[in-house]
């Protein structure tokens, strides 16, 4: 909450030289002098007006001047430093005291200067009392003239792409608003703008009639392209206005949201300056502006230093005295933010997930590097799931379940092992999609063919812990220091039972975000696991994951890439060279119960390299769905 306007706050430290009473005991009158000048700086300074008021020689007048200032500079707090004190003529019944101030001001730089207050007493026995005059604020400041501040914020510095290319540009946006003077029937016309919009048409009706006259009142801002998409619904309403401008947009509404940020008015996702209650321009942190993801987390990099310019006007508006500047501070522009992100794999991840009506994420890393090449959420999904959701990632687990199984050393990809239609574990059974049955088969079929009960069993024999420390290997468990924040899932070392039956197929207690899956997929792809980039050149997120082992990914890997060939994901045979694992996930309380629909995997020698991805569908109900958001992925980055 801002504070009043009127108030010097918070009490800032003052030099003390001698004691404070405006009368002195000593026979020096310097000494006197001195007293009273600190005196009234302490009293200034600690935002106590009244009592540094009195210590002057006009009281009335130095409140009116002080509160002025207050109202001047607000929210600016002063320190005062006391120089030198001389005493004059007279009968040593005027003195002079150097000072320099300095304010911080709110928002901006500091401004500091040398000032100077005259003193004066009625005799050699009176107190020593501060003269009343503008020059105690500052001096250049003469009767009838009152300091103007003016900030101004700089360029705002860019987040980039992988090459360096601002992904935040000067958009055109339409500003669908009303003029309260050109409306006929505002009920009909709120009704009509809420449908077309999605404002709620209380809103509308409340803002206009509370609205001056000749007043616009604004509705919803739109990129060009959405105000196309609902022109004919609104364009010919009476009252109805639609003025355009520029803001700061990023290529899409939804272009890497989760990571990118926006601003909180979602209807305009823009990056615009706001002003504080005195209209002057705020140069306020993340929270104040309503930012998210790495706009807010790199706030004070982008937004670079605030300037400003101090002049002396005068308290009457109507001479149009433009003033005289006595302290400026140019603006320093922000640096800029360089992420790893592809706009090519972006936009065909946006594609992809935009074609699925159910909430929709996915995450696309580079191999090796840990770098976050894409992440996308549908219109349907909260884009933080994709970096911070917890998810049961279901059969997606069998990777790192196959990782423990083939590091034990107890099965190779060819061993033969049973794939039941069901396996009973403490009592409670378990199945595979609709009980299929396989007999006895290689463990690399029973991994294509997403066999529940082979690798339920199987990850019985496991000693304790092993299928957690199978995940660590992979990052997973690890408290990652980025900026905008990454779940890295959860394997639980101590379960047991039906638990643990469970944990091994990615339910039970096992949670996994996107983001962390496709880190999984990466280093398998890669052989080095490594930690998340969302922004190059910064910190380490962490320590690189140990990783599985050559001889296990020389194993795992053929058999995720059977998954494609014959396997559940048969759908994706025609990508090139694309490694992977479907899920399916139960959740929730109903009966048959609800199940995501995961892929994870990567592909080899792609049209953008070597990438690694993870994508689910909330809700999907089967693990198909995941696999076509993935196909359709993979085709728009060849096309």
């Amino acid at each position: 909450m801002r504070r009043s306007r009127g108030a010097v706050l918070l009490v800032a430290s003052v030099v003390l030289a001698g004691p404070v009473l405006s009368a002195c005991s000593s026979d020096d009158p310097a000494d006197g002098a001195r007293a009273a000048a600190q005196a009234f700086l302490d009293a200034w300074t600690g935002g106590d007006l009244e009592s540094a008021a009195g210590d002057t020689d006009d009281a009335a007048a130095a409140t009116t001047l002080l509160q002025q200032t207050a109202e001047d500079l607000p929210d600016a707090t002063l320190t005062a430093d006391l120089g030198e004190v001389a005493v004059g003529g007279d009968g040593d019944t005027t003195a002079t005291a150097t000072w320099t101030a300095t304010w911080d001001l709110a928002a901006a730089p500091d401004w500091t200067y040398d000032g100077t207050l005259d003193l004066r007493r009625a005799d050699g026995d009176a107190p020593w009392q501060v003269v009343a005059e503008p020059t105690v604020v500052h001096p250049e400041l003469g009767e009838g003239q009152h300091l103007q501040l003016g900030r101004s914020l700089p360029e705002r510095a860019p987040i980039t792409d992988a090459t360096g290319a601002p992904l935040f540009t000067e958009t055109e946006v339409v500003n669908v608003g009303v003029d309260k003077a050109q409306v006929t029937d505002l009920p009909s016309l709120a009704a009509a703008l809420g449908a077309a919009t999605g404002v709620d048409p209380a809103t509308i009706t409340a803002d206009v009639e509370a609205a001056g006259e000749g007043q616009f009142v604004p509705v919803i801002t739109l990129r060009r392209d959405a105000f196309e998409a609902i022109r004919a619904q609104v364009f010919d309403l009476p009252g109805a206005v639609f003025p355009t401008s520029t803001r700061l947009l990023a290529p899409t509404a939804r272009f890497g949201a989760a990571l990118l940020g926006r601003v909180g008015d979602a209807t305009a996702e823009v990056l615009e300056e706001t002003t504080g209650e005195d209209g002057l321009p705020l140069y306020a942190g993340g929270d104040q502006l309503g930012l998210s993801g790495l706009q807010r987390a790199y706030q004070e990099q982008l937004a670079g230093t605030a300037g400003f310019t101090v002049s002396v006007v005068s308290l009457d508006t109507t001479t149009g005295d433009t003033g005289t500047v006595v302290g400026t501070v140019d603006p320093v522009p922000g640096s800029p933010v360089q992420t790893p992100l592809v706009p090519a794999i972006q936009n065909a991840a946006d594609a992809a997930v935009a074609g699925q009506s159910l909430a929709t994420h996915l995450v696309v890393v580079r191999p090796g590097t840990g770098e976050i090449l894409a992440v996308s959420s549908n219109e349907a999904a909260n884009p933080g799931n994709a970096l911070s959701g917890q998810f049961p990632p279901g059969s997606s687990m069998k990777t790192i379940t196959a990782t423990a199984l083939l590091g034990a050393g107890t099965v190779t990809p060819d061993t033969p092992v049973p794939c039941p239609g069901t396996t009973t574990v403490d009592g409670r059974e378990f199945e595979n999609e609709d009980q299929f049955d396989l007999g006895t088969v290689s463990l690399t079929e029973a991994f294509a063919q997403s066999c529940n009960t082979t690798f339920i069993q199987q990850a019985l024999t496991l000693p304790d812990g092993a299928l957690s420390a199978a995940a660590a290997g992979y990052g997973v468990g690890t408290d990652w220091q980025l900026p905008v924040g990454i779940f890295a899932g959860a394997v639980p070392a101590s379960s047991t039972g039906t638990t643990e039956a469970a944990d091994a197929i990615g339910q039970g207690e096992v949670l996994m975000s996107p983001a962390q899956l496709a880190l999984v997929a990466a280093g398998i792809a890669s052989g080095t696991p490594a930690a998340p980039v969302e922004v190059v050149g910064a910190p380490a997120a962490g320590a690189a994951p140990a990783g599985p082992g050559q001889a296990v990914l020389d194993q795992l890997r053929p058999m995720m890439r059977q998954v494609v060939l014959t396997g559940t994901a048969r759908a994706l045979g025609d990508q090139g060279e694309v490694y992977g694992k479907t899920g399916t996930a139960e959740f929730g309380s109903n009966v048959p119960p609800d199940s995501h629909g995961w892929f994870m995997g990567y592909q080899l020698g792609g049209p953008q390299g070597d990438i690694a991805f993870a994508v689910l569908v909330e809700a999907g109900q089967s693990s198909s769905v995941a696999v076509a958001v993935t196909d359709a992925f993979l085709s728009g980055l060849s096309g």
